[in-house]
């Protein structure tokens, strides 16, 4: 038994593969850093004809996040596609291509399950993310006082700040929309786990940004314009506000270390500590920060993102905002902690800096839960049974 795993350096594909070698699945890869590059996707339907012709065929072919023109290839050549969303928002779930028959989408945020079943019943699944608890310890076990020096932290957050994955920078817009989009921001920002932007968009605004941005061609299930606009657009730039405002008034009264790659200039009083690599460093950052802080970007509206599974896989202590997913996940007060509103998080860090006992027992707590109950190879498990109807 062998898959065809399409990668493209996403941070989750090493523990999807090691989840299917643990079930004695044999996995043929094939890499591509661009998603334009068509060489790869012809490389990749001769890959899946030789193997048919050889007598092996592919189980399945898989990636992660939802890529239309591997979904076209299987369906011509008669193979399952197969694709784990760990973004959001992805916009080629819009593409028609996500109707055909070959495909089985799983997708980690229920409200975008709830969103995109309906244009394919039956071949697309609500799946939480996960993480491999084993990785994260085998490198948290290498620690060192190197390590120690370098990483530990009172306060510490690991993740883009969206500066440079925002396109709603690069468009001049009228100071009317500016005002309407700001206002609409400013009101988003006060709420929690939930997400009206898209229903607050007008025509007009959406009129006017599409007419200076970039928005993709092809058919889709439903209007794209208003979709990207307010998720990949405002969305960023929400999430970009949020990041330096929360960090910012952490700063004020904590020690707050932030390991990114995004332009930082508009924070104050926040130690900037550079990249930090995903394997060989993030695991060691989590488990030595005394707070991790976990901030959803808010195009996720319901569901967990990697980072929340990762700290706690690592033995590190959470604070996240809420997202309404978490209760059906993790016990709140037990496994992590989750906040309302900057003052509830200014409140709470004080707290639990001061209560080491309390942090140790929640991290504890989190980390059994996720060795346990939210581990990649039990949702692969989950996987195949949902394709395949047994249980």
């Amino acid at each position: 038994m062998k898959v065809l795993f399409y990668r493209y350096k996403s941070i989750f594909e090493p523990d999807c593969h090691d989840a299917f070698t643990s079930f004695g699945i044999e996995v043929d890869e094939l890499f591509n850093t661009s998603e334009q590059d068509g060489n790869t996707f012809y490389k990749a339907a001769n890959m899946i004809s030789d193997a048919a012709l050889g007598g092996a065929p592919y189980l399945f072919v898989f990636s992660i996040n939802f890529f239309p023109v591997m979904s076209d290839i299987c369906q011509k050549l008669g193979m399952i596609y197969v694709c784990w969303s760990v973004d959001c928002p992805v916009n080629e779930l819009l593409f028609n291509q996500i109707k055909n028959p070959c495909n089985r989408v799983f997708l980690f945020d229920y409200s975008q399950y709830q969103r995109f079943s309906r244009y394919n019943p039956g071949h697309i699944f609500y799946l939480p993310l996960a993480t491999n608890a084993r990785r994260l310890q085998d490198t948290v076990a290498k620690i060192d006082e190197n390590d120690k020096i370098r990483f530990v932290s009172d306060i510490s957050f690991v993740g883009s700040l969206y500066n440079e994955k925002n396109p709603l920078k690069d468009i001049k817009l009228s100071d009317r929309t500016k005002g309407f989009i700001d206002g609409l921001i400013a009101a988003q920002l006060k709420l929690f786990g939930c997400n009206f932007i898209e229903e607050s968009l007008t025509d007009d605004v959406i009129r006017e940004i599409k007419g200076e941005g970039k928005t993709a061609e092809g058919s889709f299930v439903e209007p794209l314009d208003r979709y990207v606009i307010a998720h990949t657009y405002i969305g960023s730039e929400i999430t970009e506000r949020e990041r330096i405002v929360t960090l910012n008034s952490l700063a004020k009264k904590f020690k707050v270390d932030l390991y990114t790659q995004s332009d930082c200039r508009d924070l104050s009083g926040v130690n900037l500590k550079g990249p930090a690599d995903s394997i060989s460093e993030m695991p060691k950052i989590f488990n030595l920060s005394k707070i991790n802080l976990n901030i959803t970007m808010r195009p996720i509206q319901t569901g967990l993102s990697l980072r929340i599974y990762d700290v706690l896989g690592s033995g590190g202590f959470l604070i996240t905002n809420y997202q309404s997913e978490i209760p059906n996940l993790f016990d709140i007060g037990k496994d992590l902690v989750v906040y309302e509103s900057i003052d509830d998080l200014m409140e709470k860090c004080d707290y639990y800096l001061k209560h080491e006992d309390e942090r140790r027992d929640i991290a504890l707590s989190g980390y059994k839960k996720v060795r346990d109950y939210h581990n990649c190879r039990d949702r692969i498990k989950t996987m195949i049974e949902l394709m395949t109807g047994e249980s």
